[in-house]
């Protein structure tokens, strides 16, 4: 399809490679994906297979080596820098398997640090609130399970009101249980507020 306006990400032949030593390694051969709005898209793959390079070349983090990466009619593998940065500013929330906390600030605290840098910031108590948080909103990253933090971590790139959600291994670090409250709490962000 040509018309790359009605999905959030396309890319077309996306290559990435790192040259370690004298050694070539092939993180990315070719990938060619559309991505509609509103979905939520699951990358599968054993360790070293290339999730987290892609995510970070769609998320603007990094540069491919070669090929396109699309955000609606944006080639963003054309940016510079400065424009990525931009770029992750306005439309793109990661969430990392590190929660990424300040242990110095509040949950409230926290999720404010994303408000800072967005032009269309939700309420921190609101994005909080979408997370089941709310009630732990005056507590400090040590004062809460890993689960909970990880949820705050969700509702701080939440706080940006982006278009997208990024998430890279978002469970990684958590039990079974704790981790099905994590998933559905990005199930919930992407119904209630539309993120991809």
């Amino acid at each position: 399809m040509n018309n790359k306006g009605h999905f959030c990400f396309k890319t077309e032949k996306l290559r990435k490679t790192y040259l370690t030593g004298e050694t070539t390694v092939e993180a990315l051969r070719g990938v060619d994906i559309e991505i509609p709005f509103g979905e939520i898209v699951v990358l599968l793959g054993p360790s070293g297979s290339g999730k987290s390079t892609f995510l970070n070349i769609i998320g603007g983090l990094d540069h491919p080596s070669s090929g396109h990466v699309f955000f609606k009619t944006r080639d963003l593998s054309s940016y510079s820098d400065s424009e990525l940065t931009l770029f992750r500013r306005e439309n793109v929330g990661f969430i990392f398997q590190a929660y990424n906390l300040v242990p110095s600030l509040t949950c409230l605290e926290n999720v404010s640090l994303a408000t800072e840098i967005s032009s269309n910031p939700l309420s921190p108590s609101d994005a909080l609130d979408a997370v089941s948080m709310g009630h732990r909103a005056n507590h400090f990253p040590s004062q809460i399970s890993g689960g909970e933090q990880q949820r705050v971590a969700i509702a701080r790139a939440l706080a940006k009101n982006p278009e997208v959600l990024l998430c890279d291994e978002p469970t990684g670090a958590l039990d079974s249980k704790t981790g099905i409250l994590v998933l559905d709490a990005i199930i919930n962000v992407n119904k209630k507020y539309q993120t991809t």
